[in-house]
């Protein structure tokens, strides 16, 4: 908070305190050096809750007109305080969640019910730890940890300092540490068998008894209780230690903890020895210098060691300062204040235009045009702009939809959350030339792709990962080795790799390919396994790491601002006219001398002469939730054929969008309806290429694009095959004369 002080007003509202006063009012302290100011509401005894709340409602406004009468931001530790300040107007709301106090022993009774209107009022979202942000992830679109930092420098104090402390010398070394409240979340028992087992050890348990009795703590000769010391003496009493310990019990009160004590033990120059506690082991299960043990047994076993590690050499410090130097304080809140900045910009910002118009700024009736594009999906547009901005010449792009961006078309829908009208679609490359030529048209920003399977109900990634494994059939696989092997012991001799069915067998064997593939590509396709090409399994890979990213593509983020944006960006040229809403048939008649770039159906352009070419469609139900998320990840997939729908995606997820509410598509496959996928099997290429062989003799039109070509692309792939098209047409043909492009 005194980092915020620099540039804003902060008070810190303390917990009211009883006054025989008839009337409520506010005590300011000042802390010394600091800008923060301590505002102490005080109450009368008499008052009800119910008038308590409303004094204290009272005491807030007028703490905001006193300084200055503008909205404040209000910053939530507990929601408790939430209660009183849920009906002011505020310009931005900040829920730090530093623990999961619900679970505490004691905690009020309206904590839940209120924390779940906090979260919801919150425009950002801080978690005390990895645990608790996992525990809370899906409650907000806009949430992020911050495992406990630390003040280096003033606990670095006790690794060269001496005890100075007078009651030091009472307590025989060596010297086994704790400090912090002595309440529920200690495991006493574990604290007492570790006194018995080696009754030459001193343990010292610094801290404030809260919440249990006296009576609770376990009592000998070896265990001192110090009571509460100064924050500014903590380094003289931890200088005192050999080794550091956290004997937490693994109950409700610590399942979420992100334990401060941690780094500060480490800055400190103490081994650590520690139960353990989830974000413990993930932080700093591999760092040198601290122990993480499962039963008594091991504690005290690891304690031996710690003493050990404490008399050899500092070089096992090393490890610890890496860590430390990603924990301080300035790094905190320097994250914390991007997170802010960005909430407020968003809040600012003048409301999105929900009901967007579809670009058409001209009718395409001039004539005169070069050349007549079909599709303003990707390869349309991206050869609209290379002809008009670098190839100088007229271009009326026409699409039958109301709108640009093909199938990457997105909108703000009736409550104001982007989203793609036919599914999702996610930008990944492993090409820089590509990416660079998309960002002359968007911004970025950064997202990496993941996707889950619901399995009976049980959530796993998808591709399949040694995660994946692990949660299906209860493993320990702890390496890719491991999980190479079990995938290999799962694998079938499979003669001849034909079709998809083939693939995923020979890879990972019938149990996986049932759980996974078989229903998912049934509802997809339309046909089984068995009757598509090898190529359609070839492209979900099986890993063996725990990488859960569904792409690995070097480039993988979304257009900041949407698809439409982008595309819109891209169509913005003096030679582009735009035609939407256009039936091809009609337009053909009106431009015959242009030369037609086609990237609609290639049969559909010869009027199906030797038959229709066989495509998947798509159908997509959209719908609005009144909550914030409803799933963890941006999509999840369905492979059991009982389940109707393919997929649910969650938009936010995809575009970053912060929003109450959020919105999702259901993905229904089938035969009717607009083309998206061709049917990759032997009889269905053998009719392309006849209808190839008719495009070869046809000088004055170009075919590009998954229709146009009858072949799956992903949207880069597109991108890259219209400008490798449009560097073919710098110089072509229109009627009888030809024109030069220039470059």
């Amino acid at each position: 908070m005194e980092r915020f002080a620099i540039q804003r007003q902060v008070f810190f509202f303390e917990e009211s305190i009883g006054t025989d006063h008839y009337a409520p009012y506010l005590e300011f302290h000042a802390f010394k050096g600091s800008a923060v100011k301590c505002v102490r509401p005080r109450v009368p005894h008499a008052f009800s809750q119910s008038e308590t709340r409303d004094a204290l409602e009272e005491l807030v406004v007028q703490l905001i007109h006193l300084s200055g009468g503008r909205k404040p931001n209000f910053w939530f530790y507990t929601p408790m305080m939430y209660e009183f300040a849920s009906a002011i107007d505020t310009e931005l709301v900040v829920y730090d969640c530093m623990d999961e106090l619900a679970n505490f022993l004691g905690a009020p009774a309206r904590l839940h019910e209120l924390e779940v209107e906090l979260i919801r009022r919150a425009d950002v979202v801080f978690t005390g730890g990895y645990s608790l942000f996992e525990a809370k992830r899906l409650l907000h679109d806009n949430i992020h940890p911050f495992p406990s930092g630390v003040d280096i420098e003033h606990f670095r104090i006790a690794r060269n300092r001496p005890s100075t402390t007078l009651n030091r010398k009472t307590i025989n070394r060596p010297k086994l540490g704790y400090c912090g409240v002595i309440d529920e979340r200690l495991d006493l028992a574990l604290v007492a068998a570790t006194a018995a087992a080696r009754p030459q050890w001193s343990i010292e348990l610094i801290g404030p008894v809260a919440k249990i009795s006296q009576s609770d703590l376990p009592r000998a000769p070896n265990i001192h209780y110090t009571g509460k010391v100064p924050y500014a003496e903590l380094p003289d009493y931890l200088a005192a230690w050999d080794v550091a310990i956290m004997p937490f019990a693994l109950n409700d009160a610590t399942r979420f903890i992100s334990p401060t004590k941690t780094p500060e033990y480490l800055a400190a120059g103490r081994p650590v020895v520690s139960t353990p506690i989830r974000d413990v082991v993930r932080h700093y299960g591999g760092v040198k210098g601290v122990f993480i043990a499962g039963d008594t047994e091991e504690f005290i076993k690891l304690c031996d060691e710690a003493l050990s590690l404490k008399n050899s050499d500092d070089s096992w410090l090393v490890d610890a300062d890496e860590i430390l130097a990603t924990c301080t304080w300035d790094e905190t809140f320097n994250q914390m204040n991007g997170h802010i900045n960005a909430a407020m910009a968003r809040k600012t910002q003048s409301v999105q235009d929900v009901s967007h118009p579809p670009l058409c700024r001209r009718k395409g009736s001039g004539g005169g045009y070069d050349c007549l594009i079909v599709g303003a999906g990707f390869a349309g547009s991206v050869l609209a702009e290379r002809l008009a901005a670098d190839g100088g010449k007229r271009v009326l792009l026409c699409d039958r939809r109301p709108h640009v961006g093909g199938n990457a078309y997105d909108f703000y829908d009736r409550s104001g959350i982007l989203v793609h009208k036919y599914g999702p679609h996610i930008f990944h490359t492993n090409n820089d030339a590509i990416f660079s030529y998309l960002s002359r048209f968007t911004a970025w920003r950064a997202y990496e792709h993941r996707v889950l399977a619901d399995v009976a109900g049980t959530l796993l990634p998808i591709p399949i990962n040694r995660t994946t494994l692990n949660g299906l059939y209860g493993l320990d696989l702890r390496n890719d080795v491991q999980a190479a092997d079990f995938l290999t012991s799962c694998a079938e001799n499979v003669e001849a790799i034909i079709s998809s069915k083939d693939v995923v067998i020979a890879a990972v064997g019938r149990d996986l390919y049932h759980t996974f593939f078989e229903g998912y590509t049934r509802k997809q396709w339309g046909l089984d396994p068995s009757e598509l090409d090898k190529s359609v399994a070839a492209r979900i890979p099986t890993r063996t790491s725990t990488d859960d990213r569904y792409f690995q593509d070097s480039i993988q983020a979304m257009p900041l601002h949407g698809y439409t944006h982008m595309f819109e960006n891209m169509l913005d040229h003096d030679n582009i006219d735009i035609l939407l809403d256009a039936d091809f048939s009609e337009v053909r008649k009106e431009h015959v001398s242009a030369h037609t770039i086609f990237t609609g159906p290639i049969d559909e352009y010869y009027q199906h002469i030797f038959g229709a070419l066989p495509y998947r469609s798509l159908q997509f139900k959209h719908e609005t939730y009144d909550r914030r998320r409803i799933q963890p990840v941006g999509v999840v997939n369905y492979p059991s054929e009982q389940i109707p729908y393919t997929r649910i995606t969650e938009y936010k997820h995809l575009t970053g969008q912060v929003h109450p509410k959020t919105s999702v598509s259901y993905e229904f496959a089938c035969s009717e309806g607009d083309p998206y996928y061709p049917i990759p099997r032997p009889e269905n290429q053998a009719l392309f290429k006849r209808y190839e062989q008719l495009a070869k003799a046809s000088p004055n039109v170009t075919f590009v694009g998954r229709l146009g070509t009858y072949k799956y692309y992903n949207m880069d792939q597109v991108v890259g095959q219209a400008l490798a098209t449009y560097r073919r047409l710098k110089t072509f043909s229109i009627g009888e004369g030809r024109v030069v492009l220039r470059s």
